[in-house]
């Protein structure tokens, strides 16, 4: 007896579950028709009239904007910071801010077991077993790489930006090309010996006629160029790097203690030293152009061998 009226009670409970779910289905199909936010078809601009119509619409919306767009927010995409712009838009030295930094995550280091000793004084603390980056030492850091970047570009030399891991390749390439002719990068692999053995490299003529040993040399990841770094120190040419909480600060000429595993930290700080090079280019090109400006002035000044006599 029991068990017939437990079936009974479920047949009834389905049945009235069913009726309630078809009367929800119906009332909602009937509010989608009689809703003022149903789809409407698109009809194509047929006559002259409908294209007249279509463009007082578009001038009365263009007139609402400009009325009610002063009393609205100014940011576009223009001024506001998006995540390619420290790829293709590099901020300047003197623009440089701790909130740039904070953004691109170059205060993340490694974990607290693997810092290194002599990196003690550029870590801030420990945060969940992660080394802190202080970034009041990497912003003066970074401002002073940018000056030795803008001084030996302003006297001709050339800068070599080193980054071999794949999302460093397109950061190296951009920055070497807003340097011009100065600017190089090796985004592949540095071969050993290039400066250590640039006679078997490049040949003996190569090295006699043209520069082989660059001026400077950017390294965007320190520890998988350790050897290029040392042949930089056999051939005395400064170098700076990103250095992370795992690596000694004292490998590199300037070092820059930031995350050297974030592709957004890379592409600042290399965007940043870039225009900064860019600036030193544009002062060695005015110095050339004085000193052609003089040299011409004084050839014509020179009295001429018919004017003597």
């Amino acid at each position: 007896m029991a068990l017939s009226r437990l079936r009974q009670c479920a047949v009834s409970a389905a049945r009235s579950s069913r009726r309630a779910t078809a009367t929800h289905a119906s009332v909602a199909a009937r509010h989608r028709q009689n809703s003022s936010f149903a789809k409407v078809e698109e009809v194509p601009l047929q006559t002259p009239e409908d294209w007249t119509n279509f463009q007082l619409k578009r001038a009365e919306y263009e007139t609402l904007l400009d009325t009610f767009g002063e009393y609205g927010s100014t940011q576009t995409r223009d001024n506001t910071f998006q995540p390619h712009h420290s790829l293709h838009r590099p901020v300047a030295p003197s623009d440089i801010t701790l909130s740039a930094l904070i953004a691109s995550g170059a205060h993340f280091g490694h974990s607290q077991k693997r810092m290194n000793p002599n990196f003690v004084p550029y870590a801030y603390g420990v945060r969940a077993g992660i080394t802190i980056i202080d970034l009041d030492h990497t912003l003066p850091l970074l401002r002073r790489a940018a000056q030795v970047v803008r001084g030996v570009a302003a006297r001709g030399g050339s800068v070599v930006f080193v980054g071999t891991r794949a999302d460093l390749r397109s950061a190296v390439r951009l920055a070497a090309e807003r340097m011009g002719k100065q600017g190089y990068h090796v985004g592949e692999r540095w071969l050993p010996g290039t400066l250590t053995n640039k006679v078997h490299m490049f040949g003996p003529e190569t090295v006699r006629d043209e520069q082989v040993v660059p001026d400077l040399v950017v390294f965007l990841n320190p520890i998988p160029n350790i050897h290029a770094i040392r042949e930089c120190a056999l051939e005395h040419v400064p170098t700076i790097g990103i250095v992370d909480s795992n690596v000694d600060p004292r490998i590199v000429m300037y070092p820059i203690p930031a995350n050297d595993e974030s592709t957004r930290t890379a592409e600042l700080i290399a965007g940043l030293l870039s225009v900064a090079g860019r600036e030193g280019v544009a002062i060695h090109q005015e110095e050339q152009a004085k000193i052609a400006a003089l040299t011409a002035n004084r050839r014509g000044s020179r009295p001429s061998y018919q004017d003597m006599a």
